[in-house]
C-alpha cells in the first residue's frame, strides 16, 4: 500500500460525541467522500454508531475506509480511569469489527497544563511517581489494544496534555518498546509545541505508523500563546489553517516520507468550531487539491 490520504470527523468540528453543535455523522461521511477522500476516522466513540452493521453500511454507500479512532481521554488523572478504559474498550470494539488499523492514544487536556499550551518552559511537570503510574497507564491501554484487538497502537502528543513538548515524547518513547507503542504524529500540534516536525520525523520515523496532516497559522500561534487562550478557543481563531497556509512545510514532508519508504494513511485534521460560518467540506476540498497539487495522489 502507497501513502492514502483520509480525513478525520474533527475537521467538522466533531471533538466530543454528544456536543449539540455536531453536524450527523451521515453528513461527515457524504462530506469526505464528496471531498475525494478514501478513508475517514471513527472520531470521538459514540458519534458514529457503535453496531457495525449500520456503520459498515454507511461506509460501503460512500467508498470508505474506517482509519483508526482516537483514545483522548484523562490518562493523567487516576480518579478517570475507569473512564480511560470504557473509552478504549469501546473504540477497540469498534475498530477491530471494521478491519481498521490504527488505535491512537491521546492524553486529553489538562487543567494543570492548558495554560501552558506551547509554552515549554512554564509547563508542570509530573514528579516521578505519577510520570510512572501515568506511563504505565498508557501501556496498560497499548497493550491491550495490541494483545487483544490487534491493533496498531501509537501516541499523539496534544497542546495542553503531559504529552505535548518533544522531551516528554521522547522520555515516552525511551521507557516503553516499540512493539508496544509506535507514534501517531501530528505535524500541526508538533509545529504549536514549538517545534519543528520535519526535524523530528528525521528522527523518529522509522517508529511512526500514521501521521495526521495539520497546518498551523504561526500569526495565530503567537497571539495564542502570549494570551495563553485555551485550545478549542484556539481552534476557534483559526489556529489550524488550510494546508499550505500556515508554518508546516509539506513538501519536505512529502520528500522525507517518499525517501523512507512511508507506507500507510496519512489524515487530514482541521480541527474548528463547527458554530462558525465556516466550511468544512470546502476547507477538505481545499486541503485534499492541495495534497494532490504537491505529490499526494
Amino acid at each position: 500500500m502507497m501513502i492514502q490520504i483520509g480525513n478525520a470527523p474533527c475537521s467538522w468540528g466533531v471533538e466530543f460525541p454528544n456536543d449539540p453543535r455536531n453536524p450527523s455523522w451521515r453528513q461527515v461521511l457524504q462530506d469526505c467522500a464528496a471531498a475525494g477522500y478514501k478513508g475517514i476516522e471513527l472520531g470521538p466513540v459514540g458519534f458514529m454508531p457503535e453496531n457495525p452493521e449500520v456503520l459498515a453500511e454507511a461506509l460501503d454507500e460512500h467508498g470508505l475506509t474506517l482509519i483508526g479512532g482516537v483514545v483522548y481521554r484523562p490518562f493523567h488523572d487516576p480518579d478517570k480511569w475507569m473512564d480511560v478504559v470504557d473509552g478504549a474498550e469501546r473504540t477497540c470494539k469498534a475498530l477491530a469489527s471494521h478491519g481498521a488499523k490504527h488505535l491512537v492514544l491521546i492524553d486529553a487536556i489538562s487543567p494543570r497544563r492548558a495554560s501552558a499550551a506551547g509554552r515549554a518552559a512554564e509547563a508542570e511537570q509530573m514528579d516521578g511517581a505519577e510520570w510512572t503510574a501515568f506511563r504505565n497507564r498508557i501501556v496498560t491501554i497499548a497493550k491491550m489494544g495490541a494483545e487483544v484487538y490487534g491493533l496498531d497502537v501509537s501516541i499523539h502528543a496534544h497542546a495542553g496534555g503531559f504529552i505535548e513538548f518533544e522531551p516528554e515524547l521522547e522520555r515516552l518513547l525511551d521507557e516503553v518498546a516499540p512493539e508496544v507503542l509506535k507514534i501517531c504524529f501530528d505535524t500541526g500540534h508538533h509545529a504549536y509545541a514549538g517545534y519543528d516536525p520535519v526535524a523530528f520525523m528525521k528522527r523518529h520515523l522509522d517508529r511512526i505508523s500514521y501521521l495526521h496532516f495539520k497546518d498551523i497559522d504561526p500569526g495565530v500561534k503567537a497571539e495564542v500563546i502570549a494570551r495563553r487562550t485555551g485550545f478549542y478557543e484556539a481552534c476557534g481563531q483559526g489556529i489550524f489553517c488550510n494546508l499550505g497556509k500556515g508554518e508546516v512545510n509539506f513538501h519536505a514532508v512529502r520528500r522525507l516520507l517518499l525517501e523512507r519508504g512511508y507506507r500507510g494513511w496519512c489524515t487530514v485534521e482541521q480541527d474548528c468550531d463547527p458554530t462558525l460560518d465556516i466550511s468544512p467540506i470546502a476547507d477538505a476540498k481545499a486541503n485534499r487539491d492541495y495534497l494532490t497539487s504537491i505529490g499526494f495522489d
